[in-house]
């Protein structure tokens, strides 16, 4: 058996490792490190062409770019299909849970809702991701500003409960599911502890509209959702081995060390595929 992943970056990176029980074969945008660049298209369709398993975790731009340049070669294939999505799909909801009977397309992410629903209606494992963190790319390694913002919480997922996820959905029926931790939390409960974590000092609150932040940034913080993930669980039987921020951190803090400490509480908190 071959699964091949389409945008073998961080999050796919950890689930390639993952696998024991297949080959892998990757592609990205320049086909470094042996995989196959994105446009090489008779490779790219020589390899969906031979693959038992394809996942993609390649973000939408004005839409999704594997699916306008290899849909049609991924709905022949007959290969078991995974996408690696975002739980943005649901937009705010006011800090309401939210599960995936919600309606979808309503929040700042019209080309991924878009994209989301496609990969379902191809017969994909849809796997929907709040913000990610790991090794390399948590608060730890980069502490901004603590944000004041009242009410405002936030779901995340440790990398390598991505990988567990996806390893659980290859025996699973298609469909959506939200694959996030048990404990939403506000972002300046998190930078907290990554600081205490470190031994630096615990920064101020700062109200939003003083914080500097980039447009980007901003629309971060004007969504507010608790995922739930009960269906994951039920369903995959899967459970996540960090079940909130306090045991990814401290696991991730045992095992590296303090780096650079600058960043806005964005880039800390919400890392994409």
């Amino acid at each position: 058996m071959t699964l091949l992943i389409l945008g073998l970056g961080y999050s796919a990176g950890f689930v390639a490792r993952a696998v024991q029980t297949m080959a892998v074969v990757g592609i990205t945008q320049d086909g470094r490190d042996g995989t196959i660049a994105f446009a090489d298209a008779e490779q790219v369709r020589g390899a969906i062409g031979r693959a038992t398993h394809i996942l993609s975790s390649v973000p939408p731009g004005e839409g999704d770019p594997v699916l306008a340049a290899y849909g049609a070669d991924i709905a022949r294939s007959g290969a078991w299909l995974g996408y690696l999505s975002s739980t943005g799909v649901y937009g705010d909801t006011g800090g309401a849970w939210v599960d995936e009977s919600a309606p979808v397309g309503t929040g700042r992410r019209a080309a991924r809702a878009e994209a989301d629903a496609t990969w379902l209606d191809l017969g994909a494992r849809v796997f929907r991701l709040p913000g990610i963190y790991g090794p390399g790319r948590s608060p730890l390694d980069r502490i901004g500003p603590r944000i004041d913002a009242p009410g405002q919480v936030f779901s995340r997922v440790h990398v390598e409960d991505i990988a567990g996820a996806v390893l659980a959905g290859l025996i699973a029926p298609p469909g959506a599911y939200n694959i996030a931790d048990d404990l939403p939390a506000p972002q300046s409960e998190v930078t907290a502890l990554a600081c205490q974590l470190r031994g630096l000092p615990v920064p101020p609150l700062v109200p939003l509209d003083q914080a500097g932040l980039t447009p980007a940034a901003r629309a971060f913080y004007s969504e507010n959702r608790r995922i739930a993930n009960g269906k994951a669980k039920r369903v995959l039987g899967w459970r996540p081995r960090y079940p909130d921020y306090r045991a990814g951190l401290r696991a991730l803090n045992a095992i590296t060390s303090p780096t650079s400490v600058s960043a806005p509480p964005a880039a800390a908190s919400q890392v994409q595929r």
